[in-house]
């Protein structure tokens, strides 16, 4: 009789590659800046969300970088964000692609999947996201972690986005992915993270 209990000595399946991981997976926040972020539908949670992700990557060891766009006209990202990156390079292209130091910088490192939040959706995230598509990436996409002036504009985004073959996803479902296991002091951290109270009005 065969006995198809499993126990802790079983050989576990391999983990999937669709999935992300603190060792191929880098965070790219995109432009998020005082003079633009306040007329994002939504911003309150937006920030939040991506500062959340900020503190599960560096719990998790997970590679960031960020961008600004034309810092002149907009101003530099917000000081909750910006305080956590050592240099944040400027752009004038809509795409992050212009600062492509930061993504030689991903490969050296074993990057090979990007997890994109940020604004605007609909113009500088998608650009972005296409760019780095057709780059060779695997570029996923957290839905509750970028925004647009207007909800339709997010909408559209995400569509053409999703149709282009990046994968959406949230910022709890994100984290929990990233970490990968219970019974960790970075699991311990996640926990704190996905408990927060939301922004009010969110």
């Amino acid at each position: 009789m065969n006995d198809s209990t499993p126990n802790s000595a079983d050989e576990p399946l391999p983990r999937s590659p669709l999935l992300m991981s603190g060792s191929d997976t880098g965070l790219l926040v995109v432009d998020v800046q005082g003079k633009l972020v306040g007329l994002i539908d939504g911003h309150a949670a937006l920030v939040w969300n991506i500062r959340r992700l900020l503190d599960a990557a560096a719990a998790l060891d997970v590679k960031i970088a960020a961008t600004e766009q034309y810092p002149k006209g907009l101003g530099p990202t917000v000081p909750e964000l910006g305080e956590r990156f050592k240099l944040i390079p400027d752009k004038t292209a809509f795409s992050c692609r212009e600062c492509g130091k930061l993504f030689e910088q991903f490969r050296a490192a074993g990057i090979s999947k990007i997890l994109v939040v940020g604004i605007e959706a609909h113009v500088c995230v998608q650009q972005t996201v296409h760019d780095l598509l057709a780059d060779g990436f695997a570029v996923y996409v957290a839905a509750d972690a970028i925004g647009s002036r207007h909800a339709i504009d997010k909408e559209f985004a995400l569509r053409r986005m999703d149709s282009a073959g990046a994968v959406l996803t949230t910022t709890e479902a994100a984290m929990f992915e990233l970490c990968e296991r219970s019974g960790t002091p970075a699991f311990k951290t996640i926990s704190k993270l996905v408990q927060e109270t939301p922004p009010e009005g969110t």
